[in-house]
């Protein structure tokens, strides 16, 4: 374990693993709870229209995908009082032409284009040392906002009407938690890629859903069970040379399984008992 460690490639996944799993375990919840995962699934995959702007541009491809998203986030945070139809409409519109301008602007790069796959499916292994300190300001970020607004997101999340009732500034907290979304978007892209986002965002959650319902301690599992799968996914990857954010996303899907096959045996068996 030691050799593994010497290697500095190794840190930066393990130190990102670890990042993303305390972003997916604050935010994740809060997206599930509120049914986001839709908007998720579209922010993310604006991304790729920043990605492909930076790659022309010849910029860290992470900037890109940052100004993409938080910029679709505030459009849809807009959307989102309107009818829920309009919004899912809007939410499909960026979602197609993000992916669209990503292809376009890859395609004008000049030289040979990038690895689109460690865009689409993450490659935890090749975060340069300089992305792991971009990582680590996002996940001060959100960590840190949640801590301050905990009550004022939870409220929106568990009862918004409940919330407008206590006159809480519903509309700014709604946004902020949209641009702390894109926030871990942008994080999470780096480990599991574009179209995995939304697996590492809701299986920790389910998993510790399993064992907790007080919103604290959902989110304190997510964080663990998210560091387990991250880390277990990086050992898959480096040892049987699987991709890395597959391998991710399967261990984290069997460890769902299995908590849930292991619940449902033990429920089966309560309620026999006589």
């Amino acid at each position: 374990m030691s050799a593994i460690l010497s290697y500095e490639f190794m840190q930066n996944a393990i130190l990102v693993g670890i990042m993303a799993s305390i972003v997916c375990g604050v935010i994740g919840p809060f997206i599930v709870t509120r049914r986001m995962v839709f908007i998720s699934g579209g922010l993310s995959h604006t991304a790729f229209g920043g990605l492909g702007i930076a790659y022309w541009l010849g910029i860290r491809p992470l900037f890109g995908a940052m100004a993409f998203v938080l910029t679709a986030a505030v459009l849809i945070g807009r959307q989102e009082e309107k009818r829920l139809s309009q919004n899912d409409l809007f939410i499909g519109i960026l979602w197609a032409v993000g992916v669209a301008i990503g292809i376009l602007f890859i395609h004008m790069t000049p030289g040979y284009a990038p690895d689109l796959m460690s865009f689409l499916f993450g490659n935890i292994l090749t975060v340069p040392r300089a992305d792991v300190l971009i990582t680590l300001l996002l996940t001060l970020i959100v960590t840190g906002a949640v801590t301050i607004y905990y009550n004022g997101f939870v409220a929106i999340a568990l009862d918004e009407e409940y919330a407008r009732a206590r006159r809480l500034p519903v509309a700014a907290l709604k946004m902020g938690l949209m641009i702390l979304t894109a926030l871990s978007i942008v994080t999470l892209i780096q480990v599991v890629g574009i179209l995995l986002v939304i697996a590492l965002l809701t299986i920790p959650v389910a998993i510790a859903s399993e064992f907790a319902r007080n919103f604290r301690r959902i989110m304190l599992l997510s964080i663990l069970c998210g560091i387990l799968i991250c880390l277990s996914g990086l050992m898959a990857s480096y040892f049987i040379e699987f991709p890395s954010g597959a391998s991710i996303i399967l261990i984290g899907g069997a460890l769902l399984g299995v908590v849930k096959g292991v619940k449902r045996v033990t429920n089966r068996r309560k309620t026999a008992l006589p």
